[in-house]
């Protein structure tokens, strides 16, 4: 019998469902795919989200999402690749985090539970079903899970901190525009 059993089989089908998903988001603001903006258009909609420099924001988001969900559907670097997706994710959410949880109100439950799967996965491993598996789990080590859940973190971190104080300042000069327009 040796891999056939059910967890394996629900991590496959939880990884290819979640990496799914997020590699069409990520080819979206890529290439376009799927009705998506490209780069450009991505550029232009992270700047207005307050993710400065557009660019390099619609690049990295872009990358996140298809390269880490590409890896969560392949089973490689599996811990890396849970640890891509929710650093990606802390992004999103951060953007949605003011309208509340649910998504019918513009809120984060979205991206938040992406995150949490991608989270789980980089914790759980891939399974028998994997390139992990068939490379004898080189690239599925606890100390590579910590490292890369570590880096993720603290990019996050960066990214949603920078991107609060660009909206903070943003809404204080609209604050002193309006202040200074003649009623």
């Amino acid at each position: 019998m040796g891999c056939v059993n059910r967890k394996d089989l629900g991590l496959l089908a939880l990884r290819a469902a979640v990496g799914g998903v997020l590699f069409a988001h990520g080819t979206q603001k890529l290439f376009g795919w799927f009705g998506g903006g490209g780069l450009e258009g991505t550029a232009q909609g992270m700047e207005k989200m307050g993710f400065k420099p557009g660019g390099q924001s619609a690049l990295a988001a872009g990358l996140g999402e298809a390269g880490g969900g590409a890896m969560l559907i392949a089973g490689l670097a599996t811990p890396a690749a849970g640890a891509i997706v929710a650093g990606t994710m802390a992004g999103a959410i951060a953007v949605h985090f003011p309208h509340g949880f649910f998504v019918t109100k513009g809120g984060y439950e979205y991206p938040a539970l992406l995150g949490a799967c991608g989270l789980a996965l980089g914790i759980a491993g891939a399974g028998c079903y994997s390139l992990d598996a068939a490379t004898g789990r080189r690239l599925d080590q606890p100390w590579i899970g910590v490292a890369a859940f570590a880096a993720s973190a603290a990019g996050a971190v960066s990214v949603v901190s920078k991107r609060q104080r660009v909206v903070k300042e943003a809404a204080a000069a609209a604050a002193a525009t309006m202040a200074s327009e003649p009623e």
